[in-house]
């Protein structure tokens, strides 16, 4: 995408506000600024300031009649802190959920590039998400809640997705994804389906997923269950993963959490997991503790420490940063969260 878009239609959007209002569009966006101290063994130690998917976007909907609407997003990631350069000089403005749908008394359809179900759950029940300690960097959720692409990435492209009206509390959401590579010899459309029950202080949800494999790609299966339990000051959050692929072991991933909300302004979480690869038993132990502070209802800052503690030569996704050398991923983060 060029970088010379975005500035053009934030510049529309504030230019035209009288029309949008009209319109029923609302810009909104997110900004993270943190800085990271990162203590690896086996590797480089550093000190970095990050900008955790800050973005900028537009929604909106338009009344079609009959308890019928037309509703899209279009949402821009950027870099406050690279001046958006990736690592390789590369323009690093990139897309994140865009598209285009209908809502009425059947729920909502969107067509376009779509979080899944999988990964919308697993950001509900992380008060971290989107900053340098959020947990599916750190250990606590797997990959299938970061990435985008046609292999059930967390941001699925080429994609519909529907989700049903509230029931109750009781909520269904669908998804799924075309093969539009016809040159990579594979022929497989991703699907995923969920349900959560939301009530008070209480939210449980259920989630599966699959890239619908074939022999050249290979099947890729997942699933989960977890939730939330909120009474006011205390809090308490957790899941359990198990995801499979036919040409590798089956791997593990669970977490549980708890928070104190509110004591002397300040928010206390503490995280806890562990992946495990079930046929040889390597392991990754992962832990995060952070304070919070609320200065308004958009704006919050935090600090804290997060580690990953991985075997010796395992493979495992979360050991990623150290690789097969294993050992210890140290992040110290002090960070500002705004959002508009």
């Amino acid at each position: 995408m060029s970088k010379k878009l975005l500035p053009v239609l934030i510049g529309a959007a504030l230019a035209g506000g009288a029309n949008l209002a009209a319109a029923d569009v609302t810009l909104f966006g997110h900004i993270d600024t943190s800085y990271i101290g990162i203590d690896q063994d086996g590797g480089s130690d550093d000190t970095v300031f990050r900008c955790t998917t800050c973005s900028v976007g537009f929604k909106g909907s338009e009344d079609l009649g009959n308890g019928l609407k037309a509703i899209f997003s279009l949402d821009f990631q950027y870099d406050t802190i690279e001046r958006n350069r990736a690592s390789d000089g590369t323009n690093s403005i990139t897309d994140r959920d865009q598209w285009l749908g209908l809502a009425g008394g059947f729920g909502k359809v969107r067509v376009g590039t779509i979080s899944t179900v999988y990964k919308s759950h697993g950001a509900m029940i992380d008060p971290l998400y989107r900053t340098a300690l959020q947990g599916r960097d750190r250990g606590l959720q797997s990959g299938f809640h970061s990435g985008a692409g046609e292999e059930i990435q967390g941001r699925a492209t080429n994609t519909v997705r529907w989700d049903s009206p509230n029931f109750s509390g009781v909520q269904l959401g669908a998804h799924y994804t075309l093969d539009s590579d016809e040159t990579d010899g594979e022929d497989n459309n991703p699907y995923g389906i969920g349900v959560s029950y939301s009530n008070g202080g209480i939210l449980a949800f259920a989630d599966y997923i699959s890239n619908d494999g074939d022999a050249v790609s290979g099947e890729t299966d997942a699933w989960k269950v977890g939730g939330k339990y909120d009474m006011g000051m205390f809090s308490f959050m957790g899941q359990y993963e198990d995801y499979q692929n036919s040409s590798t072991d089956e791997e593990t991933a669970w977490h549980i959490a708890g928070g104190v909300n509110g004591l002397l302004g300040m928010n206390l979480y503490l995280g806890f997991g562990i992946t495990e690869d079930d046929t040889s038993n390597d392991e990754a132990t992962s832990w995060t503790l952070a304070v919070s502070h609320n200065m308004s209802k958009r704006t919050m800052v935090y600090a804290g420490h997060s580690q990953v503690d991985c075997d010796t030569g395992t493979t495992l996704s979360a050991c990623s940063a150290v690789g097969a050398t294993g050992g210890e991923d140290d992040r110290t983060a002090i960070g500002i969260k705004h959002k508009f």
